[in-house]
């Protein structure tokens, strides 16, 4: 009979909760939304050591208006429309880039990293399709939603730094009210809503496209 093998060593568990919670940013939507992200992240907070640094990160989202009582998603839903759980994942992106528990694609250089937040906010005063930002900027570091070229999804832009801003670039393609029933989306690609970064008062770390700001909730 072959021996069963001893328990999975602190380091082990540490890399399969750090991959566990990489997924569930990128795919919120088949990982059970908000939720389970959370508990993801309490679980790897505890084993690191860092449960006090966790629930400091979600007291300063609590201040800056980036969490209220339905959490991050009942925050984001005060400024994008839809349900967005790639929206909501950007959010806890932060926190997990943070503490270097997330795995980017590719980072940018420093200086690329400013050049970008500097033409950020002037370039989005126009409305964009998700290929114009790709081709603008290059593939992004970190890719929120899924892969189907048709749907809303959100574009993270980040450095090795963790002092360094995450910028966020979010993209929706919803239904008008002609396409529900058939669930197909409004344009040919997502579009840019807006762009997102910094640490202040939450609504105020967006700069909205005029598509964006027509798509405000009420």
């Amino acid at each position: 009979m072959t021996p069963s093998p001893g328990p999975r060593s602190s380091a082990e568990i540490r890399i399969y909760l750090k991959g566990q919670l990489n997924q569930a940013l990128r795919r919120l939507g088949m990982f059970g939304g908000e939720t389970s992200l959370r508990l993801l992240f309490d679980h790897l907070a505890y084993a690191e050591h860092q449960e006090t640094e966790w629930a400091q990160a979600i007291q300063s989202l609590e201040r800056r208006g980036a969490f209220n009582s339905l959490g991050v998603t009942g925050a984001l839903a005060t400024v994008l429309p839809d349900r967005c759980d790639h929206g909501v994942a950007s959010i806890y992106a932060e926190p997990a880039h943070d503490r270097g528990w997330l795995q980017a694609d590719r980072t940018l250089t420093t200086e690329d990293h400013a050049s970008l937040r500097r033409r950020a906010a002037a370039w989005a005063a126009h409305d964009r399709t998700l290929s114009e930002v790709r081709e603008e900027f290059g593939p992004p570091s970190v890719l929120l939603g899924g892969a189907n070229p048709f749907y809303g999804k959100t574009f993270a832009y980040l450095t090795e730094q963790a002092t360094e801003p995450i910028i966020f670039f979010h993209f929706w393609n919803g239904c008008s009210d002609e396409t529900k029933t058939t669930g197909r989306p409004i344009y040919d690609e997502p579009v840019l809503l807006a762009v997102r970064y910094g640490r202040g008062a939450f609504e105020d770390t967006f700069t909205f496209t005029p598509e964006g700001s027509r798509r405000r909730p009420a």
